[in-house]
């Protein structure tokens, strides 16, 4: 016992174990002075700046305290904090003409930063990916998608590429395709489908829903008509719409026509027309012959 009790001692009189357990608690000081700090920081900051912002100084300002306790805790055992930081310094370079593609998304997310086109909780639309934005991080933003996917898209792809935010505004507009039979009285359409705007009460009075002739196509009367929602009604409106304007039109006995074509076969001066029909027809055997 006594020899183990020697060894004991001699191990928290060892100057080297002291310089370690020095350097363990300026590292614990440190992580814990860093949280402290943040977390009143951000507090400052939340009524002033974005959530992503955020997220940022939070992160800048807990790994730039915590580094420099590290630094304190380095030096404190005894290394020499000029080699390391040369060593450092070819490292970087070295892994700067590597990565280039991280430098290009770096600079891209300080563009974001700086723009600010969307923040966190936004819904955007980049290409064929549409989702709900996570974080926005120097290197890449993350989306969930609609059927809880997890997408990560570089800042660089960002900043080329078309991208849409869909929630930027308070209100959207939704338009409605539809199309009706030639022989209907386009006043008369008009009217019934402002009935149906009025009666949904997912539409807003204004902007005031808005009626377009769209022109004479193949089959139809074409027509877009675009009413306004507020962005948490949309999806819901969108919906809604359409069914409003089906039972009304069936109400009103409105046709929308379906696409069809009429054939004529014969001379120029003097066609008739052919009509395909189905019915039922008996089984017939073939013909036999020479």
């Amino acid at each position: 016992m006594r020899q183990y009790l020697d060894i004991i001692s001699q191990f928290f009189t060892d100057q080297k174990t002291i310089e370690i357990l020095q350097a363990l608690l300026i590292f614990l000081a440190g992580l814990l002075v860093a949280k402290v700090v943040t977390g009143s920081v951000v507090k400052m900051l939340e009524k002033r700046f974005t959530t992503h912002e955020t997220q940022l100084f939070r992160r800048g300002i807990f790994y730039g305290i915590l580094s420099l306790f590290a630094i304190s805790a380095l030096n404190q055992m005894g290394f020499n904090l000029s080699v390391v930081l040369g060593a450092a310094g070819i490292f970087s370079v070295a892994i700067g003409f590597a990565s280039q593609t991280s430098a290009s998304n770096l600079i891209s997310g300080l563009f974001l930063l700086g723009e600010r086109p969307f923040s966190v909780g936004d819904i955007i639309r980049v290409g064929t990916t549409t989702g709900e934005v996570l974080s926005i991080d120097l290197l890449s933003v993350k989306l969930r998608t609609f059927d809880n996917l997890y997408v990560r898209i570089p800042n660089e792809s960002l900043i080329k590429s078309e991208m849409t935010t869909l929630t930027k505004f308070p209100i959207r507009r939704f338009d409605m395709q539809v199309g009706v039979a030639y022989k209907e009285d386009l006043s008369k359409v008009r009217d019934v489908l402002f009935d149906v705007a009025k009666s949904n009460h997912l539409c807003l009075e204004e902007p005031k829903p808005l009626f377009i002739f769209q022109g004479f196509g193949n089959s139809s009367l074409d027509i877009q008509f675009s009413v306004w929602a507020k962005r948490e009604n949309y999806l819901d409106l969108r919906n809604s719409i359409y069914l409003g304007v089906k039972e009304a039109f069936d109400a009103a006995d409105i046709e929308i026509p379906f696409p069809h074509m009429t054939l004529y076969t014969g001379s120029v001066t003097d066609p008739f027309p052919v009509r395909f029909t189905e019915k039922e027809t008996a089984d017939a055997s073939p013909a036999t012959g020479p």
